[in-house]
């Protein structure tokens, strides 16, 4: 059974940068495309960027283009979100979750437990 843990999250100022790690274990990695998600208090929960299997493909939504990127070492079965010019609409607990297929298909059978992020002066 795959399971995903997360990391990286923390707070940090309006302007400012963090990177969130998520790590997979015990199952297949490499193969699955893979997505990262936010959920902030009182608002459903969002897709924030996704990412093919190979990493040739991905996929941003629009208000986090230009300042966030998704990334993947499939050596290391990690996928990143490397966030910048943070916002304090940014803030939210980010999940990452696993595709059941190599291509976006938003169709993810595996969640990591979140991780907090908080954007604030």
């Amino acid at each position: 059974q795959v399971q995903l843990v997360e990391s990286g999250g923390g707070l940090v100022q309006p302007g400012g940068s963090l990177r969130l790690s998520c790590t997979a274990s015990g199952g297949i990695f490499a193969t699955h495309a893979m997505g990262w998600f936010r959920q902030a208090p009182g608002k459903e929960r969002e897709t924030v960027a996704a990412i093919s299997s190979d990493g040739r493909s991905t996929y941003y939504k629009d208000s986090v283009k230009g300042r966030f990127i998704i990334s993947r070492d499939n050596a290391v079965n990690t996928v990143a979100l490397q966030m910048n010019s943070l916002k304090p609409d940014d803030t939210a607990v980010y999940y990452c979750a696993r595709d059941r297929a190599r291509a976006y298909s938003g169709d993810y059978d595996v969640w990591g437990q979140g991780t907090q992020v908080t954007v604030s002066s």
